[in-house]
């Protein structure tokens, strides 16, 4: 990776790419203000990356809060200026926004690495719509206005997590739209960083604890002690389904939900999440989950897209109708394990709640977790051990078996690279099959992927170079071990495989 101009702090975990982006915004020489955007769902680091780099070269970082007033806001703000400009807080009697955000780039104008976050703004748009207006007004002052020979101009970050709010500050006639250089959305660590940044040593653990809390980096500090490796069971006993805790999944779902100012009717969006965590994957299944019409769910589930607890997968080969699912685990354990049981949970009986959850943790959590780490591992491990090397489009698809009338799941394929999904003829590069059960998987696992292989072949895909692999949670029998060592059309991926180890 190349070496960021601005060295990232050790306490910065991953982030590298990120990092180099902000660092390369904030030392371009250019004497003209730049803007740019991050944004990230809630305990995703956006607010320690941002304090981190503002830290680095003295620039002023200010965060909104929620429950704050607009004359509070201009208040608590023209103090921030106030002091990083060296003068004692209340000396700046600032009244509007315009003269806030102006003195702050001007004093933050100051440094070499001229910076301003303003972090979470969408709760300052909640009684402060214009601001977005005045920033414009002054960017574009300070475009006219700038001398080649003046050092760089000011660096301004607006971040938050309210998703929605901040995808549309850039869009359609929105007052910053095509101003920004950079709009950096902030995901959460992959399974393997995230085991790292846990630092968990048992592997199958830390597919749980990913299972359970995805790759947010913000719920080690609330959630690492106990530490998972000391026991999975009483670690998520202790943690997401204890009531006391600040990760109490039901407590931590709400406030996810609350990050979106649409999200109003509660009741609608937990029972839609609910009906998909059961297994509805389309806008008609989940309305006949809710006795519902299909109408009458587009726009929640539009809102649930758009602040991403809510994803749509399209099938690889055909057209059809996309696969919804939840992309949130957190949300997901709440939906199925917690509420529920809301009741025994908060009366202190969480131990046998779990135990008794413990069949559908492992069919409708784990499970489909497992499949979605096949995929994510395929696209970004898998072409170290494949002779094609780099991947296509990954996902899932159906295979029609007209001869047995039925159909074949696919959890896991991946056309050759520069393949364009749903093409016909297209090269299949990868199809797998993942199991998260308990059994091995044996030869039967793998003439049925042949099988797959021949239909799609007979359809009139190119299968000439598709490799098949198999996923298994515990393992593989000696005899497909066996003839893994013998083709180089077949990979097997266990536990230790998919974690690097």
């Amino acid at each position: 990776m190349r070496k960021s101009p601005l060295g990232k702090p050790d306490d910065v975990v991953d982030r590298g790419r990120e990092w180099s982006l902000l660092a390369d915004f904030l030392t371009d020489p250019d004497p003209a203000m730049r803007l740019g955007i991050v944004s990230g769902r809630r305990r995703h680091g956006k607010s320690y990356l941002l304090q981190a780099l503002s830290e680095q070269v003295g620039g002023l970082y200010v965060t909104a809060v929620r429950e704050e007033g607009r004359l509070p806001a201009i208040r608590r703000f023209s103090d921030a200026v106030a002091i990083h400009a060296g003068l004692r807080p209340g000396s700046l009697r600032l009244t509007d926004w315009r003269d806030v955000l102006s003195n702050a780039l001007d004093v933050t104008a100051r440094s070499p690495h001229p910076l301003l976050v303003i972090d979470e703004l969408p709760y300052l748009l909640q009684h402060s719509p214009e601001i977005p207006g005045l920033l414009q007004q002054l960017y574009d002052e300070r475009q006219r206005g700038a001398r080649t020979d003046a050092g760089p101009g000011p660096r301004l970050i607006l971040c938050g997590s309210a998703m929605s709010v901040m995808h549309e500050l850039l869009s359609g006639t929105k007052p910053l739209r095509g101003r920004a250089v950079v709009d950096l959305r902030l995901g959460a660590f992959d399974y393997r960083d995230s085991r790292a940044f846990w630092q968990i040593e048992d592997l199958l653990t830390a597919l749980k604890v990913h299972a359970v809390l995805g790759g947010a980096p913000g719920y080690r500090p609330v959630a690492a002690r106990p530490h998972p490796d000391d026991g999975f069971d009483i670690w998520l006993t202790r943690t997401l389904l204890d009531p006391g805790r600040a990760v109490y999944s039901r407590t931590e779902t709400e406030y996810l939900l609350r990050e979106d100012p649409r999200i109003t009717q509660h009741t609608l969006y937990y029972d839609i999440l609910t009906a998909i965590a059961q297994g509805a994957t389309t806008p008609s299944k989940i309305g006949a989950a809710l006795e519902r019409p299909r109408n009458a769910v587009a726009h929640p589930l539009g809102v649930l897209e758009s602040t991403g607890y809510v994803r749509r997968e399209q099938d690889v080969l055909r057209v059809r109708h996309p696969v919804i699912t939840l992309a949130d685990p957190v949300i997901r354990f709440n939906q199925l394990i917690t509420m529920p049981q809301a009741t025994a949970v908060e009366q202190g009986f969480a131990e046998q709640v779990w135990q008794q959850a413990s069949p559908t943790f492992n069919s409708k959590i784990l499970g489909p977790h497992f499949e979605d780490l096949a995929r994510d591992f395929t696209r970004r491990y898998a072409h170290i051990l494949l002779p094609g090397g780099l991947l296509g489009p990954v996902g899932t698809t159906e295979v029609a078996d007209p001869a047995a009338r039925t159909k074949h799941e696919i959890d896991v394929i991946a056309l050759a690279a520069g393949e364009r999904p749903q093409a016909p003829r297209a090269r299949i590069a990868l199809l797998g099959e993942a199991k998260a059960t308990v059994a091995r998987q044996g030869t039967g696992d793998l003439e049925r992927l042949e099988r797959i292989r021949g239909l799609l072949t007979d359809q009139g895909y190119d299968t000439t170079g598709t490799t098949l692999a198999l996923y298994s949670l515990h393992g593989f029998y000696p005899d497909l071990t066996e003839q893994a060592a013998r083709r180089d059309d077949l990979l097997l991926v266990d536990l230790p495989t998919l974690y690097g180890s």
